[in-house]
């Protein structure tokens, strides 16, 4: 099989479609953001001289990033193999900054470059990065802050029903302000799963680390598997200082946007890194992090569009989990013509080129849910070239 190292690139068409935002299953909260009470999904189509494409989900709002950086290499770059066109695209960003929004950018392009090589090869993405197996874990996420108990037993039951070992909720309630009612939240959801589903808890980086304590004191008897983002994800000091002082595993990952950052996550103290594929500056960096915990004993998960980052997760351990936020999730399906399906507590990534997903474009054009599509070939972006040195 030809490894994406051994393949070269010709970009001759490059797309951004917005789809329609969906209804939230329940307006979503957490500590520090929301009521979501709509999600969308955008994604850019990369297509080469043969017509082949890659997808992967991208932010659409920093389309000045795409056109400045990437496009420029993208759509004038002939023949270059993979690893040379990386390297272009990465070191475009370097007055950007390797820890923002352009970083994010360059991970989704770099999927979608997945994604088109494994087309090519006829394989399935995760196949095509060397998995062995077709099934990945799923943990289920939501539990917003906002949630009643009726909703919250409603969406527990939903994941139960699903086959689930583990379940995410939100806390910090009211920018961490009440914490005894996070506590009786949390006391309540383990009452629902009982002793044998893990219960993680997230809380946006909205505490320091005594408050922190001060929750982890309140739910001992719970069993917490992992405390998510408990303090700012900047905060190095507080972040070792709580780690110092509590069994209960700590996670961060989710707010970086390179492999570079995880190194001092674990001399910190951090036992469970979250990357998220489309967020983090490439696949081979993904992988980094994925590796990096495998050889420390570090747990490992990841987020994000789930059902796209399945298709990274089957080359993790079998332990490792996707997390599916379905509150805010679950609506963009109806977008896609095939995607994982529910199995025995996870998915069963189906058997086809590429990415684990497909949206039915001509479709959704059709009906309407399309609302924006923008379109760059070389000959559109001739008029950034005199300031772009390729």
């Amino acid at each position: 099989m030809k490894a994406i190292i051994d393949q070269t690139f010709n970009i001759v068409r490059v797309r951004v479609n917005v789809l329609e935002p969906v209804q939230a299953v329940t307006p979503f909260q957490d500590a520090t953001m929301g009521p979501f009470l709509t999600f969308g999904l955008a994604v850019i189509s990369l297509e080469d001289e043969s017509g082949n494409v890659g997808e992967a989900p991208v932010f659409s709002s920093y389309t000045n990033i795409l056109e400045s950086c990437f496009l420029p290499i993208l759509l004038h770059t002939r023949d270059m193999p993979y690893e040379a066109l990386y390297s272009k695209l990465y070191w475009s960003i370097r007055n950007e900054g390797f820890r923002g929004a352009a970083a994010a950018m360059l991970g989704q392009i770099d999927y979608a470059l997945h994604d088109l090589a494994a087309r090519r090869t006829g394989k399935p993405l995760h196949r095509f990065l060397g998995a062995t197996r077709d099934h990945v874990k799923v943990y289920g996420s939501g539990g917003g802050t906002n949630y009643t108990y009726a909703q919250l037993e409603k969406e527990v039951g939903y994941f139960l029903d699903k086959g689930v070992d583990c379940y995410k909720m939100k806390i910090g309630k009211d920018f961490g302000r009440r914490p005894e009612e996070d506590a009786e939240r949390v006391k309540f959801v383990r009452g629902l799963i009982g002793p044998d589903v893990q219960l993680a808890v997230d809380v946006n980086q909205v505490w320091d680390c005594d408050q922190a304590l001060r929750f982890l004191d309140l739910t001992a008897a719970q069993n917490i598997a992992w405390l998510e983002e408990p303090v700012h994800s900047a905060g190095m000091e507080q972040i070792q200082r709580l780690c110092a002082a509590t069994p209960v595993n700590v996670a961060f990952g989710e707010s970086e946007r390179t492999s570079r950052m995880f190194p001092t996550l674990l001399r910190l103290g951090v036992k469970h890194f979250q990357p998220v594929p489309t967020q983090i500056g490439g696949v081979r960096e993904w992988a980094e992090v994925r590796d990096l915990a495998a050889q420390h004993g570090t747990d490992f998960s990841s987020g994000g569009y789930s059902l796209y980052t399945a298709g990274l997760m089957a080359t993790a351990s079998e332990s490792c989990r996707v997390e599916y936020l379905y509150s805010i999730m679950s609506g963009l399906e109806q977008y896609f013509s095939v995607q994982p399906e529910w199995n025995k507590g996870g998915w069963a990534l189906p058997d086809i080129a590429g990415a684990p997903v497909r949206v039915d474009w001509a479709y959704w054009k059709r009906a309407g849910k399309v609302t924006r599509s923008v379109e760059w070939d070389a000959e559109g972006m001739a008029a950034y070239l005199p300031n772009v040195i390729l």
